[in-house]
């Protein structure tokens, strides 16, 4: 039994296990190939692997850097094996994950000093916000925290429906307005609502448009600026939603999101269904913002705080 699984919930990690068991097949049957007939990691294997790990959403520049660090420890040790480079591609992943993601997380909590707690999410429509929204509230719900929901995705009628289903489910208030509103006005009710109800935290949707990043920034500018004339320095927490199922256009809508606010955590759903959990290393990587939960299945138990010494465990057992 390995040290993680001593330390975090058997049932989690074995949904993790579960999750992330594409990604992980889909890998190490390309880099077996990679070092077929191979017994010391050389410049052919270095150049196979960067092929796996691009391959496998990764993301270039990640990619180049995990090669960059491998090499700098062939030519140290000058006589590395390939039965080594397991142990090796474990440690330089864990490595660059370590340097976003403190990893010690294992709970849903929200910092008592701050109340009530904001997190405003934002991604495109499709990427499992308004499931994630729906489940974050639940856990924090479990955890008995006080949660109110506010739907400022005004933009379409299903959006504002679709957070309703889940309010239901979970129970918990959420602060709507008719399709079309404007979302400032929203968010500014849902935060009023939540001081008078003593909420400890407070989760709001907002529109996923990313054809006008103008517009989008602006609209988000006008959310927070709103938000702060009831809760000073709020939102405390952006929440970005990407789909990893999705590979390189997830790092695309990063990019774009992070150009048009400050992000300042991840959600990367969907990795049960697909080959593509690499992208989590890329992006955490590539755009330095820490990834908080992650999605590996469709039930409501199934958005996980992401732990980066869970995720390197589940994905190289």
């Amino acid at each position: 039994m390995s040290l993680f699984k001593k330390i975090f919930s058997s049932e989690k990690k074995e949904t993790l296990d579960k999750g992330l068991e594409k990604t992980k097949s889909s890998f190490f049957g390309k880099l077996s190939k990679a070092v077929a007939g191979k017994s010391k990691v050389d410049d052919e294997v270095l150049d196979n692997l960067e092929e796996v790990l691009v391959s496998s959403d990764v993301g270039v520049n990640t990619t180049l850097k995990i090669i960059e660090r491998i090499e700098e420890r062939v030519s140290k040790d000058k006589y590395l094996g390939t039965e080594e480079l397991n142990q090796i591609l474990r440690e330089e992943i864990a490595g660059l994950l370590s340097e976003t993601n403190s990893g010690e997380d294992i709970e849903f909590s929200v910092p008592k000093d701050k109340k009530p707690y904001v997190i405003m999410v934002v991604g495109v429509n499709g990427v499992g916000k308004t499931t994630t929204i729906g489940k974050l509230a639940y856990q924090f719900k479990k955890q008995g925290l006080k949660v109110v929901l506010g739907a400022a995705d005004t933009f379409r009628a299903a959006a504002i429906d679709q957070l309703q289903v889940w309010a239901d489910r979970v129970d918990v208030p959420l602060i709507k307005q008719s399709m079309g509103s404007d979302p400032a006005s929203v968010a500014f009710d849902t935060l009023e609502s939540a001081v008078t109800q003593n909420a400890d935290v407070v989760i709001i949707d907002t529109a996923g448009r990313l054809h006008n990043k103008v517009n989008l920034m602006n609209e988000l500018t006008k959310v927070k600026r709103v938000m702060q004339k009831v809760v000073d320095n709020t939102p405390n927490d952006v929440l970005l939603v990407l789909d990893g199922s999705t590979g390189q256009n997830a790092f695309e809508q990063a990019k774009q999101f992070t150009a048009a606010t400050e992000v300042t955590s991840l959600a990367v759903t969907k990795l049960d269904g697909t080959a593509k959990g690499g992208v989590v290393i890329g992006i955490s990587d590539q755009f330095k913002i820490p990834v908080k939960y992650i999605g590996v299945g469709e039930g409501i138990e199934d958005l996980q705080v992401f732990n980066k010494f869970e995720f390197v465990d589940s994905f190289f057992k």
